[in-house]
């Protein structure tokens, strides 16, 4: 019989007898494993209470977030098994299976997994608090999948027919009152509120030839976290085309749609697409959360010196300002955040957007319908006549719309948009592409923002590095830039889901067009000219930013590798 932690703690002087007494009143209390509530009181560590589990049940100790558990590995112990026990499967070598669990001396429970699996037990230990974030993140969606199975049973169309219901018109719907509804709403009621919790950008549903996938999309990587079986892509895809308000017979065509929920008291937009695949109907959420959103242009990542030339440039009477960059940047939010700045109630500011993904108190925003003729360009045309002084169009995509957001400049209004390009200086490259004349160009723009979004270290596991220096010289970066610099990289814990990575953050440029660059824009410089012209006045580059937030360690080399190039 192992020796009881607790006395093994006091004989090597971790804890006293005071603590220990008031560790067990706290597990009475509250529950949980001896160990856990050391930790919970701040009396010891977790590598430290592993360490001594280790002693003290004579096993290998683990820590889990140095392993990536397989779907296929989990699949092998039952959910129920899994909450029983308080274990998880981490690997199988023949008819071996590896598998940590918070008490590996309980021979019961060992008996019971390898009559269950069919598999030789080799137990492992791990902290009780590892263990259950470990069943909560992985077995939690399955445990949904067996109760939609069990309830559903085979019939694909019945399943159908419950997104038929009268009240499924309303205009929200509180995913947590949800909850004791139909097993394939619960289903997607439990993916949209996960999403929402783990801040995932977007959620992809995609049909293959034999499965199912769902994947979250968290600061910009998509992360596989469901394989629903394949019969029920119908039932999923048709009950989130309901609360979208979209056609359920069409399956031929793309659809788009906008889903509202209220989550614990917040409300949280969802943008829906769908397209239909090989294998069936492909859809796409993006996920708009207004609370996890900031709208303030200080908070989004400027330095203060390309802050302070946007914010002038936004401040001008008249004139163009754009935001590029590629999609999922984050041009919207800076917009927006730009709109903000500038909203007051002696201004009358009106937007085109396609879609409206933020609503903004005081600003006058109209949703771009094509299918009824409303354009960006006919939507333009129309708010010269609504007497604005701010005009916000959602993307310059053609000629018409830059003329006729160059002519809404040229008649003493401010025009803000957004151009899909590389850098700033690419953007004027482009207008001319759209067949605008270079003196338009140069006459109207007051600056142009390019951005990109990087991925912070995460804080918990946060080590130092040292760069390689040959590395560093064949992406472009002089290694004298981080002399006297401590560059870190995230190890990969727990709390980052063993990215290393926690949130994102913008890097940006800003571009003021200045005499000199006029002149510069009316003689067709090549791109890459008009940026090297731009540097020397003062420019900071997307470079140079990203390189400022790796030397203050908030990002490390390889995002400013992926996110910014040499030039």
């Amino acid at each position: 019989m192992p020796v009881k932690l607790g006395e093994m703690l006091i004989s090597a002087g971790l804890i006293t007898e005071d603590q220990l007494t008031t560790a067990l009143s706290e597990q009475k209390r509250v529950g949980g494993r001896l160990g856990t509530n050391l930790v919970r009181l701040g009396y010891l560590s977790e590598d430290e209470v592993l360490k001594f589990l280790e002693k003290q049940h004579h096993v290998p100790a683990v820590e889990l977030s140095n392993f990536k558990l397989s779907q296929v590995l989990l699949e092998i112990i039952p959910s129920e098994l899994a909450g029983k026990y308080a274990c998880v499967p981490l690997e199988r070598v023949g008819k071996v299976l590896t598998v940590a669990m918070v008490n590996p001396s309980d021979v019961f429970a060992i008996e019971d997994l390898r009559f269950t699996t069919g598999f030789e037990i080799k137990p492992v230990v791990a902290t009780e608090a590892a263990i259950k974030k470990a069943i909560d993140q992985h077995y939690e969606a399955q445990g949904m999948l067996d109760e939609v199975m069990k309830d559903i049973g085979n019939e694909e169309s019945e399943v159908e027919v419950m997104g038929k219901s009268d009240d499924e018109d309303e205009e929200m719907t509180d995913l947590a009152a949800a909850v004791e509804s139909a097993p394939v709403v619960k289903l997607v009621n439990s993916i949209l509120l996960e999403a929402v919790q783990r801040r995932v950008s977007d959620v992809h549903i995609e049909p293959y030839e034999k499965e199912l996938r769902v994947r979250y999309r968290i600061d910009g990587i998509l992360h596989e976290v469901m394989r629903p079986p394949y019969r029920m892509r119908k039932a999923i895809i048709s009950r989130l085309k309901i609360m979208a308000k979209l056609k359920i017979a069409e399956k031929r065509l793309p659809q788009d749609g906008r889903i509202k929920v209220r989550i614990k008291g917040r409300p949280v937009d969802l943008r829906v697409s769908t397209v239909p695949t090989l294998f069936g109907e492909k859809m796409a959420l993006r996920v708009l959360d207004r609370a996890a959103t900031s709208f303030e242009l200080a908070a989004l990542g400027f330095e203060k010196e390309p802050l302070a030339d946007f914010v002038r440039s936004i401040s001008n009477p008249y004139g163009i300002v754009l935001v590029t960059g590629p999609t999922g940047c984050g041009k919207t939010t800076t917009l927006y955040a730009a709109l903000n700045k500038i909203n007051s109630p002696d201004v009358n500011i009106t937007t085109a957007e396609d879609p409206v993904e933020y609503s903004l108190l005081g600003i006058n925003q109209v949703q771009m319908k094509e299918a009824v003729g409303l354009t960006f360009a006919s939507a333009l045309r129309s708010y010269l006549r609504q007497d604005p002084d701010i005009i916000m169009v959602g993307e310059i995509r053609d000629q018409e719309t830059a003329e006729i957001a160059i002519r809404a400049s040229l008649t003493g209004h401010l025009v803000l948009s957004s151009v899909h390009t590389n850098n700033a200086a690419a953007t004027v490259t482009r207008l001319i592409n759209m067949g605008v004349e270079p003196f338009l160009v140069a006459s109207t723009i007051n600056c142009v923002e390019s951005q990109r979004l990087v991925r912070m270290i995460c804080p918990n596991c946060k080590e130092p590095v040292k760069p390689n220096p040959a590395l560093l010289k064949d992406v472009g970066i002089d290694p004298s830039e981080f002399e006297g610099a401590t560059l870190y990289k995230g190890k990969g814990c727990r709390e980052c889901s063993n990215t290393g990575y926690k949130g994102r953050i913008g890097i940006f440029e800003v571009m003021t067009v200045s005499s000199g660059l006029r002149e510069l824009i009316l003689e067709r410089v090549p791109t890459d000219d008009l940026s090297a012209a731009a540097a020397k006045e003062g420019m900071f580059t997307l470079r140079d930013a990203a390189v400022k937030r790796a030397k203050e360690g908030v990002t490390d080399l390889s995002e400013v590798i992926k996110e910014t190039s040499e030039r």
